[in-house]
């Protein structure tokens, strides 16, 4: 019984920080300033944003080409997360936006 309430207690925290974590990244605050408003260590903050990163597995999936039946304009894309949702990247897309639009589907 012992073990569950540890493993709790773990998992609460866990999500505490992937919500402090993921509130600091949609704010305009760099870390310091971040974890300075809410009375957080840094050290902390970094050793949990690292912590939650690692734990995330990254999941790849076989894309299987399909006979191409009308001419292709662009060339696309097509992601499919581990949810099942698709996402469609054309071949025009910037760089930074991209890594932003996987950032916010990670946390």
């Amino acid at each position: 019984m012992a073990e569950a309430i540890v493993e709790e207690k773990s998992r609460t925290k866990a999500e505490k920080w992937r919500e402090r974590v993921a509130e600091q990244e949609r704010s305009s605050l760099s870390v310091k300033e971040f974890c300075k408003e809410r009375g957080l260590a840094e050290c902390s903050f970094y050793s949990w944003r690292k912590r939650l990163r690692d734990t995330e597995p990254v999941r790849f999936a076989l894309v299987e080409r399909a006979p191409q039946r009308e001419p292709v304009t662009g060339v696309h894309l097509e992601l499919v997360l581990a949810s099942g949702e698709r996402l469609h990247i054309s071949s025009g897309v910037d760089g930074a936006t991209l890594r932003t639009v996987l950032e916010a589907l990670r946390a």
